[in-house]
């Protein structure tokens, strides 16, 4: 295994045919040059990206930051990944690294930066949120710093963001999601007169799939699935009352965001709001 490029010493690239890898070990570099061969038994990660552009960025970002930064960000991806049950965009490796890294040289300098959208985080982003507060004792306990409850926000937005596919537009668009999200809770409140028990596990769900539902909307992704057309009309006769509120929701975005909710959407829709708002009546 031979150095193709050095980094610092203790990161470097190397080449495997047309792939290219970044390999981590403490000083697995120093007093190499190009062309060197390294001891294997040295090495402690090997980033292997599939995207070129994000292999790019993450070598120019570890030029800079220690390698215990490195290695606490990837506890927190793979702990968010565990939990999470769903894959994370690679560029998760940048984004978190970076933000974290500067998070803590702010805190020790007592710059607080607040997070304006905590609180929507805390309600909609409830799973990311709890893998946020976990990454603020992984950090604390590496570096015997604390930081903010906001960080924790941030840290959910990064894990939501790692979530979508390369066409979606990073966190600015969550706030345009997040948007979403509170107009069709809020539909669903006047339609039913009602208030949500947002401790409920079905709320919860709900909220799921409206984060999710939302997200395809922005990357102009319809439900790709089998049409029932049985089950619709079932739905459409037994939750008749969810699928008017269905409806007014497809209506919403259809005049607001030019988007057409196929009729699979209005199916699990429907079948979500009704088992969300069982548990007020």
């Amino acid at each position: 295994m031979k150095i193709g490029k050095i980094l610092n010493n203790n990161v470097v690239v190397i080449y495997q045919g047309e792939t290219e890898k970044i390999v981590m070990g403490c000083g697995i570099a120093f007093k190499k040059k190009v062309g060197d061969s390294i001891d294997e038994n040295n090495i402690d990660k090997v980033f292997a990206l599939e995207n070129k552009d994000t292999n790019t960025k993450l070598q120019q970002l570890l030029k800079d930051i220690p390698m215990e930064y490195v290695e606490v960000s990837e506890k927190i991806i793979e702990y968010a990944r565990t939990k999470a049950e769903r894959n994370l965009n690679d560029f998760i490796y940048i984004t978190l690294l970076d933000h974290m890294h500067m998070a803590i040289i702010r805190q020790k300098e007592g710059i607080c930066v607040k997070n304006i959208m905590l609180w929507d985080i805390k309600k909609f982003y409830r799973e990311e949120f709890q893998i946020g507060l976990k990454a603020l004792d992984m950090i604390e306990e590496a570096f015997d710093v604390r930081l903010p409850e906001d960080e924790a926000g941030f840290i959910a937005l990064h894990i939501v963001n790692a979530q979508m596919d390369d066409n979606y537009n990073g966190i600015q668009e969550i706030g345009e999601v997040t948007k979403l999200i509170h107009q069709i809770v809020n539909i669903v409140k006047y339609h039913f007169q009602m208030k949500f028990d947002e401790e409920s596990v079905y709320y919860h769900r709900f909220v799921t799939h409206l984060k999710f539902f939302a997200l395809r909307l922005f990357q102009k992704n319809n439900y790709e699935g089998q049409q029932d057309e049985d089950l619709l009309a079932l739905v459409k006769t037994k939750y008749q009352s969810a699928y008017e509120c269905t409806l007014k929701i497809t209506s919403y975005i259809a005049s607001s965001y030019s988007y057409t909710v196929s009729e699979e959407e209005q199916l699990y829709l429907t079948i979500h709001i009704e088992k969300a708002i069982r548990q007020n009546r």
